[in-house]
């Protein structure tokens, strides 16, 4: 007799430490329901009758964001227009964002003839907050546009024009009218209520107050999703927990942690950054390690896809943050697709690719014994 039985089963739980969602410590009870809001909505599927497009690039947010973590090459975005820091010249013809899909009946948009672009992965979303928060006057420090150190680092801030509805905060330092971006492959903008805004409007094709111009046709209609909704996305991305180092007291993990520092990958990606004033006060002066040091740095011509915003130049990157690395693969369908525009498969394909600022770092990679090499990627990894 075959005895099939009727007891339920269970899935473990995984640990806090391997998955990227989550909200950071510290929420009172109306914070963690407006992250549940914020969540939802982050989730929401858009449709013709909800006013996606006409034409587009995703149907939601959660759509480039899997698990909240990095993106795939299926969902990477091409950027174009603009090759020098005096402005993109085809903003008339749909830039800065290509909307590649479209409605039944519409035409999804193609680069102009004469137009350089770039493609861009999607990032993970997690301890973005924490991004938020560094003070202007912390960034700048980590600045050194004449490399006096002589480490052959220069990194320099990303100096952009803000819209209207992006309030500085009060200790934000301006430099001809002109402000710090920190988010973006080129650091293009401010702030994560600055990002939530065009991703509504460049990737859906979502009116809202802060960007009512319909991408189609170029003209101003009504907000097709709620402030409150932006709102909360905002509040939800600030509040996503920062990824949590696992294996943090093995042996060959710190060996790689020494090693990342010894052959001065930490001159980009700083192990430790804080915050300074939030008014979320689970974010308020806080110490944290996103291995970014949120400026722009010179890569070399292996990375110049001739195409920038703001004030970068072409071969020029915002250092991006490592942590969660070590769950990307998760998220991107079980492979790697590293640097900003998913090229690099592997980490050491992406150490590789490092030129201009990074040159001596990598050198230093290269002369690294095998077992050197293996705890340096355990520790990345690890991240």
């Amino acid at each position: 007799m075959v005895v099939i039985s009727c007891e339920p089963t269970y899935t473990e739980i995984p640990a806090n430490e391997e998955v990227l969602d989550g909200t950071v410590e510290g929420l009172s009870h109306e914070e963690s329901a407006r992250f549940l809001r914020g969540d939802v909505a982050f989730n929401e599927v858009f449709t013709r009758e909800t006013g996606l497009g006409p034409i587009f690039v995703a149907t939601s947010c959660i759509s480039c964001h899997a698990g909240d973590g990095k993106g795939h090459p299926s969902t990477t975005l091409t950027r174009f227009g603009q090759i020098d820091e005096t402005g993109n010249l085809f903003l008339h013809q749909g830039a800065p964002q290509l909307q590649n899909r479209g409605l039944p009946g519409f035409i999804p948009e193609q680069i102009p003839a004469g137009a350089t672009f770039a493609k861009f992965t999607p990032p993970a979303n997690t301890g973005l907050g924490f991004i938020e928060f560094v003070t202007d006057a912390d960034i700048l420090a980590m600045a050194d546009p004449n490399d006096s150190d002589g480490d052959g680092i220069s990194g320099v801030p990303s100096w952009i024009d803000i819209p209207d509805f992006v309030i500085p905060a009060s200790n934000a330092i301006s430099q001809n009218g002109k402000y710090i971006g920190r988010y973006g492959k080129k650091a293009a903008a401010h702030s994560l209520l600055h990002q939530t805004a065009n991703a509504y409007n460049q990737d859906m094709g979502i009116t809202s107050v802060f960007r009512p111009i319909d991408t189609y046709t170029n003209l101003e209609i009504d907000p097709e999703v709620s402030t409150s909704t932006i709102n909360d996305v905002v509040f939800y991305l600030q509040t996503l927990k920062a990824p949590i180092q696992r294996n943090q007291n093995d042996a060959v993990v710190n060996q790689g942690a020494a090693i990342f520092n010894q052959i001065n990958c930490t001159g980009c990606h700083k192990s430790e950054l804080k915050t300074g004033y939030s008014p979320i006060k689970a974010l308020s002066y806080k110490t944290f390690a996103p291995y970014t040091d949120l400026l722009l740095h010179d890569m070399g011509s292996g990375l110049d896809d001739g195409y920038t915003e703001g004030s970068a130049k072409t071969h020029e990157w915002r250092t991006p943050p490592l942590w969660g690395i070590g769950l990307s693969e998760g998220s991107q369908g079980g492979s790697y697709f590293l640097m900003h525009d998913g090229r690099a498969k592997t980490i050491e394909e992406a150490i590789l690719m490092h030129g201009g600022e990074a040159t001596n770092s990598k050198t230093n990679y290269l002369k690294l014994s095998q077992s050197e090499k293996e705890a340096l990627m355990k520790f990345i990894k690890s991240l």
